[in-house]
């Protein structure tokens, strides 16, 4: 074996050792490396060895033992919902009682209790996804997003075995290694929406995911090793449940996400989406003012909208031209009434 052979294979052995990884994965990547030395007098050394370098890069860079502190403060998760969500008492209320019996649980030094699994059913717009956001940072926790939309095959989320030249991992392993920890929130996004022909085999893997009985040893077929995904909280979302298994409502607990009155969208437009929008947009401070009475053509301009992504956008597009028209120096004030508010709405 030359020596350009020999550097390349201390060099992944070094990585292999410095990494703090199960024994016995490490003894099974160890065997690995102790191979490539006898591939090279068959020529096979050069694929064999991206393969197992590949493969090296992801068990050392997974975090086995990593976690992040829970924020367990009742009043710190509160202040943090309320601040980017107007409304949702259920869902807040619901998850103030789970934070509270996890608090219980710690106080007795004990870490076994397991949260259930939220499933936020709403309309598009009713706040699913950023509620879950919401409840990563309220606890301090990382957050992983799994879209299940048009997924067409239980591999999205499992991994390919090594034995196919480009295989790589699934999509909760690698949500896990952008983490950096394995106690993560994890957003099952859209769970309802996956493609009809793999229905079947992503519910059997989402059962797998969502029962402690089983998530402590999650294989990913590249990984080839179990990981432990108990310490993650799991949240996911659907627009409806019609197309969720069986076996996999039983292991959510449903959260019904109501639709938002006028009242409460004129609310949340005024004071969260407008101030956000403008501090994006970095216009100065009373460049942008909007008459209270022209609120209700800016929250509904299509009609009845159970949520508030077009209200989003259509406050996006207010700003943005409200920004065009000071960069061309029209004026540096502007006051959006019923006289003019058509000039600032979108045209559809």
């Amino acid at each position: 074996m030359d020596d350009q052979l020999s550097s390349d294979i201390q060099k992944i052995r070094d990585q292999l050792n410095s990494a703090t990884l199960p024994e016995e994965l490490k003894a099974k990547a160890g065997d690995m490396i102790s191979r490539l030395g006898r591939s090279a007098k068959y020529g096979s050394y050069s694929t064999e060895f991206e393969m197992v370098s590949h493969y090296l890069d992801w068990i050392t860079n997974m975090p086995w033992s990593k976690t992040t502190d829970d924020i367990l403060d009742i009043g710190h998760v509160k202040q943090v919902l309320d601040k980017h969500h107007y409304g949702l008492e259920q869902l807040k209320e619901r998850f103030l009682e789970y934070m509270s019996l996890m608090i219980l649980n710690r106080q007795k030094n004990e870490n076994t209790y397991r949260a259930p699994v939220l499933l936020l059913v709403g309309l598009v717009g009713t706040g699913k996804t950023t509620i879950s956001i919401s409840i990563a940072e309220a606890l301090g926790r990382k957050m992983v997003r799994i879209p299940f939309g048009g997924m067409s095959s239980a591999l999205d989320l499992r991994g390919q075995s090594r034995i196919h030249s480009e295989s790589e991992p699934g999509q909760i392993i690698k949500g896990i290694r952008r983490a950096g920890v394995k106690n993560p929130v994890i957003l099952l996004d859209e769970i309802d929406r996956v493609a009809d022909s793999a229905r079947g085999e992503i519910m059997g893997v989402l059962v797998e995911l969502l029962d402690p009985a089983q998530n402590n040893s999650f294989s990913d077929h590249y990984i080839d090793f179990p990981f432990d995904l108990s310490q993650a909280l799991f949240i996911a979302t659907a627009n409806n449940t019609t197309h969720i298994s069986t076996a996999v409502m039983d292991r959510l607990e449903p959260v019904i996400m109501p639709s938002y009155t006028d009242e409460e969208k004129i609310h949340i437009a005024r004071e969260y989406i407008l101030p956000a929008q403008l501090e994006r947009a970095a216009l100065p401070e009373g460049a942008l003012k909007i008459d209270e009475a022209v609120w209700a053509k800016i929250t509904r301009p299509l009609g009845f909208d159970a949520g508030i992504r077009t209200m989003e956008r259509t406050i996006e597009g207010i700003v943005r031209k409200v920004a065009k028209m000071i960069v061309e120096g029209k004026g540096r004030e502007f006051i959006i009434n019923e006289s003019n508010v058509k000039q600032f709405l979108p045209t559809y």
